[in-house]
């Protein structure tokens, strides 16, 4: 991970869409299934659309029906975090981009694979990067 990016509301609000600032710099939320990467099936790495930190990788993505992007687990630990989050009059763990500090979505004990989590990010606040063939 790199440096910790910091910028003003500003800087954010004039380098982001106006549905990525809501999600990545407000903590909202897009409605389900409306997401551009909710069925993507591609193989690659998808990235914070803020900073473009590797975040998760397609090989951890599953179908989990609830109409957000869902991951097993971070391609590079190190480049997400998560902390308590008590908004909405619910307990859930926020998911977060280490190195820009962006919302991403959550993370919930019911998914599949050894770790048994569900990270339920927001389209959104991704850019997808299919992988090449090489030749």
């Amino acid at each position: 991970m790199g440096e910790p990016i910091e910028k003003s509301d500003a800087e954010w609000r004039e380098e982001l869409t106006p549905e990525q600032y809501e999600v990545l710099r407000r903590k909202g939320t897009e409605p389900p299934f409306t997401g551009k990467y909710v069925h993507n099936h591609d193989d690659g790495m998808y990235h914070c659309a803020a900073c473009g930190a590797a975040l998760f990788a397609s090989d951890t993505k599953f179908e989990s029906g609830t109409g957000w992007p869902s991951f097993t687990s971070p391609a590079v630990a190190d480049n997400v975090i998560t902390e308590d989050d008590f908004a909405h009059g619910m307990h859930r763990i926020e998911v977060m981009c280490a190195q820009c500090g962006g919302h991403l979505g959550h993370v919930f004990p019911d998914g599949p694979g050894p770790n048994g989590l569900r990270y339920c990010i927001n389209s959104c606040s991704l850019d997808f990067a299919p992988e090449t063939a090489s030749s």
